[in-house]
């Protein structure tokens, strides 16, 4: 016998646990799906901003981004996310979102947040790419966080604070904020069901 058909006889389940190995591994995948349903993880695949209010934190976010003069040229992802070349966007949005859903799942979130180093890079990058034809002709068009962090400059938000988020620090700044209803949260076949 060749050396794998062995390696996968030897941990192959016998005959009396193969049920009990479906009914696991089904119940495993059954609940990662819901997990994967509920938390409409899906949404995040695309630039929809209501994707971010599937985390309720985010509310004033969404909020003030929505009565600001960005909304009408820029999503959360035309800031937040970096534009140089794709593998480097997906990996971005990817390590954030499992972050930000750890976070969010845990608990852990304080109650004023506060922007990351890589996210304030990320949003350095995109105000200039996006305002560059404004920028040229001031000392700020070259200003990367790193020559930030080296204390060369400004980042364009020192002054333009205001832009798109206003002065926002918690949940409590906005209290009665109108945002996208989530919806229920069981499929419409569950509920139909229910509803019998």
């Amino acid at each position: 016998m060749p050396k794998w058909s062995s390696f996968v006889h030897k941990f192959a389940p016998t005959r009396s646990y193969q049920f009990s190995y479906a009914v696991v591994l089904g119940l495993f995948l059954g609940l990662g799906c819901l997990g994967f349903y509920l938390s409409k993880v899906y949404s995040y695949l695309f630039d929809d901003p209501k994707a971010c209010v599937n985390c309720h934190i985010m509310t004033p976010h969404y909020a003030t981004w929505f009565h600001s003069s960005h909304r009408e040229r820029a999503t959360c992802n035309d800031c937040h996310v970096p534009h140089d070349n794709l593998i480097r966007a997906l990996w971005f949005k990817m390590s954030d979102g499992l972050r930000h859903a750890n976070v969010f799942t845990l608990g852990s979130y304080p109650q004023v947040i506060r922007i990351r180093e890589t996210g304030a890079s990320v949003v350095q990058e995109n105000c200039l790419r996006c305002h560059s034809f404004q920028v040229n002709f001031v000392s700020i068009s070259q200003i990367t966080y790193d020559k930030f962090k080296a204390g060369e400059g400004k980042l364009c938000w020192d002054c333009h604070r205001e832009i798109p988020h206003g002065r926002i620090s918690s949940q409590a700044s906005t209290p009665y904020a109108r945002v996208p209803e989530l919806g229920p949260s069981l499929p419409n076949w569950i509920l139909q069901y229910l509803n019998k």
